[in-house]
């Protein structure tokens, strides 16, 4: 494969730079005149190469190169004398030892990329330079024909390195070998190796350790009988007596290719670094001077070296090209390798004449340069070519037109995947001149007369190859919650983001307070619509905890021993408590009174390892919420009263001093509570709570209760100790809807209640083995499209402008499917929020890959259309959010095989290993009902 040669340099005292230069460019447009299947080329080190373009250019001052020139490695040298290169050393794009099956040859590396590792040069060029400077060693490509119509050229860098394995023996061997070669000659090449007879052996594709094919054809190529890079090929000994075009398999005669997969591939197909085409050919590019007569590069731009053939079907490696990492780019990697293999758009930007349709006046679009990026770099990853492309020119129109991808940080691929279809429809836009159009309501029209209308004015002003594709219609119903008034618009959509619900309801658990000491407090726990609002809780709980008629639920959020918020608004989202949150709902009587919230809070000193107590008091357990009056005068022997009577269930025992608390404080005609009964009226039961909780006349009552240790913090923060002067009237601040009152409890008074019930306040969902086992449960696509087509409030930061109303209304919002398109791009919404932290759902969701039927979801009854849909890409994410790696599982249409595209890495998969929890991003197209369709990417 390589001729190994090293010698010493030969010198050309002679020959100055200027001549040395002008020989070798009048050679080299001489030999690209001639240029034909068949030519040799030669490998030599892009180091050497430009330290001898510096060399003989050193004399031409202020060299300009024009647009064909490879600038970027062609620069002139500066004005300093340029010392002549010493011999040529292709060392640095070989492997140090030399490989141990003399089969192949000189292996060179496998990451090379013409224009930064290496360049081209025609023979002649190769034998002049060789005969002036000596060195190596020699490496030798041929010429062979590439593309659709095999009239292009492009050098084979990389032939075929295969795997043979010989059976019954088991022996090995590795070998190269041009993919334009025909499977006769990979017969004898086969049999020289092994010491066989032709007649001895048959020999089979053996992709996957698998029998795909007999390959008896011995005219055929192995280009065109589809034979991969680093391919296993079984070499079948067969009896002579046998006759090898009748070898049966599973039962059958194999004469000609069966390429369906039985079993995926034991081993990726590693398509790791290499320049160009089937682990590369690169395409031969004119060597012109520019008018300064600088010599150029062979080449043009290093990511530049394919012909602009249609998009490759079998019988060429067309679709497995891999796009390498230029660090943390395999979010952006994901999203490219799903969109080319979209048939729609390969077929489109594989025209010559796309271009006519970019839109370059468009203040909204790109000037085009996105969509130029992207059609090139679609056009480079069809072409016949399986080395990885390192898409720098793209990332570098990307970071100009949206800085939030630049850099090497990873990004969302989805995020990505929008902004490239918004700024590809934008770049494409056959629409110069936008006309305004104002949508009108429905106002009681028929839907499909308004949906229709919607979508042309919609296309009136956008209709692009991404709309006609991509683009379906959604219908969007908003409702009022005051006035009722139902408004409705249909409105484009590029791609449904469907939440992971597994379930349509939530259980929340929420501790219960009695405030009239008639009970311990006790745990509720309680279904409810997963996106409910505040409204659905407390009428869950009023339910679960028998609340009477004249009473109604405080519900509050704890927090470090406070209460954090009250949770008051009943349209409040149940999506705004998390799982983590505590709840405590306190049953308080109804009144129309102008009353405040009294807040007891629990103090108590804490001690060190070492018994030292610390100085000072630090809230602890769960406040205890309770309703007072502002219309009567309270005094700080009411608190005290309704103090003990909220505790009075906490008592330990019974003894002589805690039952004249007790009978005292659940005395109805002390207390004044003899009316709140559950026929009483919640005016006067809280009346009596509060303002008459103590008989003026009930002298010998009051003394009788101990004092407890209670502070009443005032307006000015300042502590007021309500155990001394009972008699005085407190006066309460405007500025507050709470008053708040500290209990701080002392071992003393400990001994006395039990406080354990206020301590241990649960979780709204606690997180144990089974509610660990039933969040990993499969889901099913259809239940998050459902999910996503219930009606649901609004988010209060999106609140709706009522026409009727003339206020922003958090209106219900119900979505319904209208208008399907052709490719369906489907978003699984794996990353959600838990206060300041974002995190990652694993959620499996079981998605079709055949048959994904949408005909019931669709609720333009009239149209009878069959929406049935079949998966043919994905991208998956796997990891946390800060050190995850995406994926892409790609269907090649035309093979019906799928593969696994992990960056520059490619690797054939079987269906099954295509639906994992990694499933982040769906790509479906329609099924054609016309059988004349043709299901590929041609």
């Amino acid at each position: 494969m390589a001729e190994v040669s090293m010698c010493n340099s030969t010198s050309s005292p002679e020959l100055s730079p200027e001549k040395e230069r002008i020989m070798i460019r009048d050679i080299a447009l001489a030999a690209e005149a001639n240029s034909k299947e068949g030519d040799t080329f030669y490998l030599i080190t892009q180091r050497w190469w430009q330290n001898w373009i510096d060399y003989v250019n050193q004399d031409q001052m202020n060299n300009m190169y024009d647009g064909s020139s490879f600038s970027e490695h062609c620069d002139s040298a500066n004005s300093s004398a340029q010392k002549r290169p010493s011999s040529i050393d292709n060392s640095d794009l070989i492997y140090d030892a030399a490989s141990e099956d003399s089969s192949t040859g000189i292996e060179i590396h496998d990451t090379l990329l013409e224009g930064r590792d290496y360049v081209l040069l025609p023979q002649e060029v190769w034998n002049q330079l060789y005969s002036w400077y000596g060195g190596g060693p020699t490496l030798a490509r041929k010429v062979i024909s590439s593309g659709l119509s095999q009239t292009e050229f492009a050098v084979e860098v990389y032939p075929l390195r295969l795997q043979l394995l010989v059976l019954p023996m088991g022996d090995r061997s590795t070998i190269r070998i041009s993919k334009k070669e025909t499977i006769g000659q990979l017969h004898r090449k086969a049999c020289e190796i092994f010491d066989l007879h032709l007649d001895q052996v048959c020999i089979w594709d053996y992709y996957g350790r698998r029998k795909h094919a007999l390959m008896n054809d011995m005219d055929k190529t192995l280009d065109d009988a589809n034979i991969q890079m680093d391919q296993e090929i079984l070499v079948e000994v067969v009896d002579n007596t046998n006759n090898t075009s009748s070898v049966h398999y599973n039962g059958s005669i194999q004469k000609e290719a069966s390429f369906a997969l039985v079993e995926p591939s034991k081993s990726n197909l590693s398509i790791a670094g290499g320049l160009s085409a089937s682990k590369g050919s690169s395409r031969i590019y004119s060597m012109e001077l520019s008018s300064s007569q600088n010599l150029t590069s062979p080449v043009r731009d290093m990511e530049c070296t394919y012909g602009s053939s249609g998009v490759s079907t079998r019988g060429s490696p067309g679709g497995l090209t891999g796009l390498i990492n230029l660090g943390n780019t395999c979010f952006m990697n994901s999203a490219i390798q799903c969109l080319v293999h979209t048939p729609e758009f390969a077929r489109y930007f594989r025209r010559e004449n796309y271009q006519e349709e970019i839109n370059k006046i468009n203040p909204l679009g790109m000037v085009g340069e996105l969509a130029l990026a992207f059609g090139d770099l679609l056009q480079k990853l069809w072409a016949p070519s399986r080395t990885p492309i390192a898409p720098r020119s793209f990332k570098a129109k990307l970071a100009r037109f949206a800085p939030q991808f630049s850099g090497h940080n990873q990004h969302d691929s989805q995020e990505l995947l929008a902004f490239l279809l918004d700024g590809l429809h934008e770049d494409l836009n056959r629409v110069k001149q936008k006309p305004y159009i104002k949508s009108r309501d429905a106002d009681g029209r028929r839907d499909e007369e308004v949906a229709d209308e919607y979508w042309a004015n919609h296309i009136a002003r956008n209709d692009s190859i991404i709309v006609d594709v991509c683009q379906g219609q959604y219908k969007s119903t908003l409702v009022c919650p005051v006035c009722n008034k139902v408004s409705v618009t249909f409105d484009p959509f590029m791609y449904l983001s469907l939440p992971l619900q597994s379930t349509t309801t939530r259980t929340m658990t929420v501790t219960v307070f009695t405030c009239d000491g008639t009970a311990l407090p006790s745990s509720c726990t309680v279904t409810v619509p997963k996106q409910g609002r505040c409204r659905d809780l407390i009428q869950a709980l009023s339910s679960a905890c028998s609340l009477k008629h004249n009473e109604r639920l405080l519900l509050v959020v704890i927090r470090n021993h406070l209460i954090q918020r009250f949770l008051e608004d009943p349209l409040l989202l149940l999506s705004t408590i998390k799982d983590d949150d505590h709840l405590a709902a306190y049953r308080i009587p109804k009144t129309d009174k102008d009353t405040k919230y009294l807040q007891l809070i629990h103090r108590r000193r804490e001690q060190n390892s070492d018994s030292q107590i610390i100085s000072g008091w630090k809230p602890y357990g769960t406040p205890i919420a309770s309703l007072i009056s502002c219309d009567d005068a309270v005094t700080r022997g009411d608190i005290q009263r309704m103090v003990h009577r909220i505790l009075s269930p906490f008592l330990k025992k019974v003894g002589n001093e805690e039952q004249a608390i007790a009978s005292e404080t659940n005395n109805p005609k002390a207390t004044g509570l003899d009316q709140c009964s559950e026929n009483t009226s919640g005016d006067a039961c809280a009346g009596t709570m509060v303002s008459n909780a103590l008989n003026k006349s009930g002298a010998d009552s009051k003394t009788a209760i101990s004092k407890l240790p209670l502070q009443l913090v005032d307006e000015t923060n300042a502590c007021i100790d309500l155990s001394m002067g009972e008699d005085k009237v407190l006066k309460f601040t405007t500025s507050s809807s709470a008053v708040l009152v500290y209990i701080d409890w002392s071992q003393k008074l400990l001994e006395k209640y039990d406080t354990h019930p206020l301590e241990n306040l649960p979780e709204v969902l606690k997180y144990g083995p089974s509610t660990k086992k039933a969040r990993t449960e499969p889901l099913s696509l259809y239940t998050c499209l459902e999910a996503f087509l219930r009606e649901e409030p609004l988010v209060p930061e999106d609140m709706w402008y009522c026409p009727q109303c003339k206020e922003r209304r958090q209106a219900s919002k119900k979505l319904d499917l209208w208008r399907l398109p052709e490719v369906l791009v489907i978003h699984l919404k794996r990353f959600s929020y838990s206060r300041s932290m974002k995190h990652k759902l694993e959620t499996f969701v079981n998605f079709p890959i055949h048959d994904l039927d949408l005909t019931n979801y669709i609720a333009n009854k009239n149209n009878s259309r069959h929406q049935l849909y079949e998966l043919y890409a994905l991208i998956n994410h796997y990891g946390s959010m800060g050190s995850g790696h995406y994926t892409a599982h790609i269907k090649l249409l035309d093979e019906n095989r799928w593969y696994n595209f992990d960056d520059s890495h490619i690797s054939l998969i079987s269906e099954d290993e295509v639906n994992s929890a990694a499933a982040y991003v769906l790509f479906y197209r329609r099924v054609k009902s016309d059988a004349a369709y043709v299901n590929n990417g041609t």
